[in-house]
């Protein structure tokens, strides 16, 4: 036989997971068999041989968890990681119009400037949020260390760049897991190089990484596709994290229909000169056989992307009215609805200002989902230790017990 692995009296729902995993691996059985068994030895609570059944039961319920809201903007990370039962403890915004907003919807002016705080003034935290920017990486500095022989890590890789600073948090602070967000080219971004050196740096962190692009459209009436980055530290959950990103919901979104307000003010309609540019500018684009132009929104679908450079033209997502009249752009309120914030969140900033925030958030009931999942994980490592904490030490800044659901 050799060295043949052979699957003999084993349930057929571990067969059919192995199945499963190997096949989207790309590995043979004996090869994924293989892995299976030398990665088991690494970690003894490689999730294959959990009680899958049970994780899918764990709850977390009024979770004391904490977490810092980094590159915050106005808070739609923070929303959503609130709704299932963390406490915010650090918030960091520079843009001081985004800092008002915060301020009026939460009570508190985010830190300023990430590259002005000292990693170790931010308070230990369980999980760290971020909405980084994406910022190109230097080949050029790495590869002179290399031909000089010298050792180069994610400081080098990163150095001058937003996401450097976000690194270094995460080596100091040691926070047991990362969720990140971005626009989803960071994935192609620089030929791919921007993601590969942002995956290889939390993996040289000794994090576990997950990633996947989310269209909001599963969630609010409106296209908009972000990657999230969830990120699981080794040293506590082990290699293999029994993580998974939400689903999408089985009820379907509101249509775009429903967010509009009733008697919008006619400054929000566009003016004939407006008007005209944009329908000029379309058919010139037409000729050229570019698909570039104004956007009219089906009022019983979804519409385009919300961007930040919503405030100069509206073009994107464009309103039809009756009567002859031109179309109109979106009132503000129609923007938050759009991004899923509720109406009970004012509106404190001019409307220039408020596009932009909108346009740059996250959308809430999105990162709400994604916690979910996170915090089943939580409870999942939690219950394992058995000792309330998330780290065997009983060291930790998360206390409460995870518990299996009877009902």
């Amino acid at each position: 036989m050799g060295n043949q692995i052979l699957i003999r009296n084993v349930p057929d729902h571990i067969k059919k997971r192995i199945d499963r995993e190997r096949q989207s691996l790309l590995m043979s059985q004996q090869e994924y068999l293989l892995k299976l068994l030398e990665d088991s030895t690494e970690s003894p609570q490689f999730p294959l041989f959990d009680d899958t059944k049970e994780f899918g039961r764990l709850e977390l319920p009024n979770t004391p968890f904490t977490f810092v809201d980094l590159f915050a903007g106005i808070g739609g990370f923070r929303i959503g990681f609130e709704r299932v039962g963390g406490r915010c403890i650090y918030s960091v915004e520079w843009d001081k119009y985004a800092q008002k907003t915060y301020k009026a919807w939460f009570g508190e002016v985010p830190h300023g400037d990430i590259r002005k705080i000292r990693p170790a003034d931010i308070p230990d935290h369980d999980i760290m949020l971020a909405g980084f920017p994406c910022q190109p990486f230097s080949l050029a500095g790495v590869s002179k260390k290399k031909s000089l022989g010298r050792e180069h890590g994610f400081k080098d890789k990163t150095q001058g760049t937003l996401f450097f600073h976000l690194a270094t948090i995460a080596q100091i602070k040691r926070p047991p897991i990362l969720v990140l967000e971005n626009v989803r080219n960071l994935l192609s971004h620089d030929k791919g190089h921007t993601w590969e050196v942002i995956k290889s740096t939390l993996e040289e962190l000794d994090y576990k990484v997950h990633h996947k692009v989310i269209d909001g459209a599963d969630y609010v009436p409106q296209h908009r596709k972000r990657v999230f980055i969830v990120c699981f530290d080794v040293r506590i959950f082990g290699k293999r994290p029994p993580f998974s990103f939400p689903s999408p919901p089985t009820h379907k979104p509101p249509k775009f229909k429903k967010i509009l307000e009733r008697n919008p003010d006619r400054k929000y309609t566009l003016s004939d000169h407006l008007w005209q540019y944009l329908q000029d500018y379309a058919r010139s684009h037409r000729e050229r056989g570019n698909g570039f132009g104004f956007g009219i929104a089906d009022p019983n679908g979804r519409s385009r992307t919300l961007s930040a450079r919503y405030y100069k033209d509206g073009s994107e997502i464009l309103i039809a009215q009756n009567g002859g009249r031109n179309p109109r752009r979106m009132t503000p309120r129609e923007a938050a609805r759009l991004m899923g914030f509720d109406d009970s969140l004012p509106i404190v900033v001019s409307d220039t200002q408020a596009y932009r925030q909108f346009g740059n958030a996250v959308i809430p009931i999105v990162t709400e989902a994604i916690a979910k999942q996170v915090v089943r994980v939580m409870a999942w490592q939690i219950t394992r230790n058995g000792n309330g904490c998330l780290l065997k030490s009983g060291k930790t800044r998360t206390t409460r017990k995870a518990v299996l659901r009877t009902d």
